[in-house]
């Protein structure tokens, strides 16, 4: 398994699997966030899920997810499988992923994309006034996960795969900058605690 081949599958769960789940969700008021697991030795989809807060404000993308995750049958060890969040985690999701066991995460955008480009500032605001950390203040690499930037693997990438992968990134951003517009203009008549 290479960083290239990592980086095209998230992109495409993103695009494909998450994104589809995301526009459903947003049309009925969740927020923008959502999540997948993946098996680490062939990337294939173990499951793909998106915000629910309507439902319990606890189910952000990540947690509802592995709520999902833990409700099906048979399951791989999560020291097998790679968990991609579209955004970078909250603390309840990270938090989430750890105790869950994962050794790694992945995400798209980040804790600052979530303030500037979706207008929600939860996570930044939550980790400086409960923890006293600044944005990126938390230890991406500790004794429990690793966590990478999916845009940091794309850059990595040499011609011909950098371009089609940045190229499927700015379809990406577009069609979350849309989701994030609708979420926007429809949220005040949804019962989310911290819209």
């Amino acid at each position: 398994m290479t960083n290239s081949t990592i980086a095209a599958r998230l992109l495409d769960v993103i695009e494909h699997d998450i994104l589809p789940l995301t526009a459903r969700g947003v049309s009925l008021g969740n927020k923008v966030f959502g999540a997948a697991i993946l098996r680490k030795s062939d990337l294939s989809l173990v499951i793909a899920e998106t915000n629910n807060e309507l439902e319990n404000p606890l189910w952000h993308g990540e947690v509802h997810a592995l709520k999902r995750f833990y409700e099906l049958g048979e399951k791989p060890n999560t020291k097998e499988l790679i968990f991609l969040s579209t955004h970078e985690p909250c603390t309840m999701c990270m938090s989430a992923i750890t105790w869950a066991g994962f050794d790694n995460f992945y995400s798209f955008f980040s804790h600052e994309d979530s303030r500037d480009a979706f207008a929600i500032p939860h996570d930044l605001k939550i980790l400086k006034e409960v923890f006293g950390l600044e944005p990126g203040g938390y230890r991406r690499n500790n004794a429990f996960w690793n966590s990478f930037f999916i845009a940091d693997l794309v850059e990595s990438e040499d011609d011909p795969l950098k371009s089609k992968l940045k190229a499927q990134t700015a379809r990406i951003k577009a069609a979350y900058d849309d989701l994030s517009s609708n979420y926007q203009s429809s949220k005040s008549g949804n019962d989310i605690p911290l819209n």
